[in-house]
């Protein structure tokens, strides 16, 4: 079975309470120590590399944020999933084989730009140009952003992936969608659903997610902001 045929089975089959967990490396370094950890995949997140890199979350030049996944996709051998943001402009057959050659089985697609919201028919369809382009070589995780750049309105979100999914993502990502929206999403968007979890103690636990309906859960840049304080709280000591 080929890395994205895995990839995608781990998307299915799942029991309540049991969603896949796929954190996020923003260096080989981490990325083999998330699967020295016991992790089948993993999902790049695009702020914890922008950050590791000194850039601001969305200003990572294309070229970089791809020789970053690369060397995260040398350095382990499960699935990596990429976050590439909404593309870089990319003609969607460049952004597959961008893809393909950093070694990525998916990627996530994002239907904001500059704080705003695209047009939903418009990022349908050139979602459906990257399933054309990409065939099943690559899992495309669409993200809705409707509560981060939108009203919130959780049929807005249930709209926009009802397009998504005719078009061919295999997931649909209602990025900081409340908790508690979790159950009317799950039950108005086909296929797997992906729910942002942070780590800050307070928010619902990766199971807890899965209880409300989430396939799988992602973390954005939290481990590596974690990291980070943690070398913070070391720095201090010395």
């Amino acid at each position: 079975m080929s890395k994205v045929d895995t990839f995608r089975a781990l998307h299915h089959g799942r029991l309540p309470g049991d969603p896949l967990v796929l954190p996020g490396p923003w260096d080989a370094a981490s990325a083999r120590a998330l699967v020295d950890a016991g992790f089948p995949a993993l999902a790049t997140p695009s702020a914890g590399i922008a950050a590791s890199l000194g850039y601001a979350d969305g200003s990572t030049p294309a070229d970089e944020m791809f020789s970053v996944v690369a060397r995260i996709t040398r350095a382990v051998d499960v699935p990596v999933s990429a976050d590439v943001e909404d593309g870089y402009g990319l003609a969607p057959k460049e952004l597959v084989e961008r893809l393909l050659e950093a070694g990525a089985v998916g990627c996530n697609l994002e239907d904001s730009g500059g704080g705003a919201l695209k047009d939903p028919r418009q990022h349908a369809e050139r979602l459906a140009e990257v399933r054309a382009a990409a065939g099943d070589r690559l899992f495309l995780n669409a993200r809705v952003d409707t509560f981060t750049c939108g009203d919130g309105d959780p049929e807005r979100a249930i709209e926009r992936a009802a397009l998504y999914v005719a078009a061919g993502a295999d997931c649909v990502y209602p990025i900081g969608a409340p908790a508690n929206v979790l159950p009317l999403l799950r039950a108005g968007i086909q296929g797997p659903l992906n729910a942002y979890a942070k780590l800050d103690g307070e928010s619902p636990s990766p199971a807890e997610l899965g209880e409300l309906g989430a396939t799988r859960v992602t973390f954005g840049p939290w481990l590596q902001r974690r990291a980070t304080a943690a070398l913070g709280e070391i720095a201090q000591g010395l």
